[in-house]
């Protein structure tokens, strides 16, 4: 997936804001309510590597994986760093943040998940 269409994704979740912190975090931050789903480093030499959070169990797959480590700082908790998103296959890496989205979203009190996502009708 290139770096646009990853934006474009992330960005199209229900509540999802993008924040740019400057200097010395240099990040772009994908969130929903004050809780962080994604993130792309923004400046070198890490520009454009891309972190997701990841259930335990895919946490130790990937950092296996060649192109994937833990992410500096947040790997602890189970946060991810994919060196290259263009050479990680699109449909995993769009499940992948889509758990991680859920995620963001369980840490949320019920009253706000409930006025971000829209009601079924019975």
């Amino acid at each position: 997936m290139k770096l646009a269409a990853l934006k474009k994704h992330c960005a199209a979740f229900i509540g999802a804001q993008e924040k740019l912190h400057g200097a010395p975090s240099n990040i772009l931050v994908y969130g929903v309510e004050g809780k962080t789903f994604a993130y792309f480093k923004t400046s070198e030499p890490e520009q454009w590597r891309f972190s997701v959070r990841v259930s335990p169990d895919r946490f130790l797959e990937l950092t296996d994986t060649p192109g994937v480590k833990p992410a500096r700082y947040m790997g602890r908790f189970h946060w991810i760093t994919i060196v290259k998103v263009e050479h990680f296959p699109e449909e995993y890496l769009r499940e992948l943040i889509s758990y991680s989205y859920q995620k963001a979203l369980s840490g949320l009190s019920k009253k706000k998940r409930e006025s971000l996502l829209p009601t079924v009708a019975d």
